[in-house]
């Protein structure tokens, strides 16, 4: 790896938080300070998702389908996910969940321990992957101890997936780096608002600002994600939920983001072009 980024014409990863991320002892993995000397040949390119493929308007996987015009069919998704995962029926409780990997890096851990006080706000929770064995056990715990408010499913399921997406309100991603991140693009696209960490891809697709806000995002310190940090990014949401008029203005936002490969592609074009022009 490093003889690759001495001789390389352009270092490229798939964040521009990452690709400054990677610069610092935290997330140099031990090349930080050849990563620096190269500096002004590191870029980064955020991912892209599949728009025809995650769709609420056409996924075959949903009980509804919905889109920004005709958002009906989210609330039938939001009671069909609720029945499936053996929680109460109710709109005006937000159903928030994570599908990932059960992993340290994930800060499934720091996750689990807000959990216990976030379903009191109230709040639903469901959950949807498998991982280390020591965090599988522990949601399944937490489980059997708030049985009607958390939903834990230790296994891979495409379709299931898809299901929580469409039918959750908040998609919670609290990872301690994530050099882009997936889970955010897609909750999006289904009208599901993420909570994230501002870390990685995350930081540079969510944005809290109040004129252009598309999720809630939570920093941290250098050691990484805290517990009331997470919560106070939950309870915040939260709040906004039940604002009707605020929510739906912030789903429709979600919606109208733009994370398709077409434009990561135009911007690996440009990059190419750079290391063409300056090989010569």
């Amino acid at each position: 790896m490093a003889a690759a980024i001495r001789t390389a014409t352009v270092i490229n990863t798939v964040s521009e938080r990452y690709a400054e991320e990677i610069q610092t002892p935290a997330f140099g993995e031990g090349l930080y300070e050849l990563l620096r000397k190269r500096a002004a040949d590191v870029y980064g390119i955020v991912n892209g998702i599949d728009y025809d493929d995650w769709n609420p308007a056409t996924d075959r996987a949903l009980p509804a389908h919905f889109s920004p015009g005709a958002m009906s069919g989210k609330a039938a998704c939001k009671a069909a996910l609720q029945r499936e995962m053996g929680l109460p029926v109710d709109p005006d409780v937000p159903v928030a969940s994570a599908i990932t990997r059960l992993a340290w890096q994930k800060g499934l851990d720091v996750l689990a321990k807000v959990l216990p006080r976030a379903v009191e706000l109230p709040i639903q929770f469901v959950l949807l992957g498998t991982g280390e064995p020591d965090l599988e056990r522990r949601y399944l715990a937490l489980h059997k101890a708030h049985p009607g408010k958390i939903a834990v499913n230790v296994r891979y399921d495409d379709a299931l997936a898809r299901r929580i997406y469409a039918g959750s309100d908040l998609f919670v991603m609290p990872s301690r780096y994530e050099p882009c991140g997936l889970g955010q693009m897609m909750s999006m696209a289904y009208g599901t608002v993420p909570v994230v960490h501002a870390t990685g891809g995350l930081a540079d697709t969510v944005v809290e600002a109040a004129e252009n806000q598309t999720g809630f995002v939570f920093e941290s310190p250098p050691k990484g994600p805290r517990p009331g940090r997470l919560l106070a990014a939950i309870e915040r949401a939260v709040l906004a939920f039940r604002d009707k008029d605020r929510w739906r203005k912030l789903v429709a936002r979600c919606m109208a983001q733009d994370f398709s490969w077409a434009e990561s592609a135009h911007r690996y074009a440009e990059l190419y072009e750079r290391a063409v022009a300056a090989r010569g």
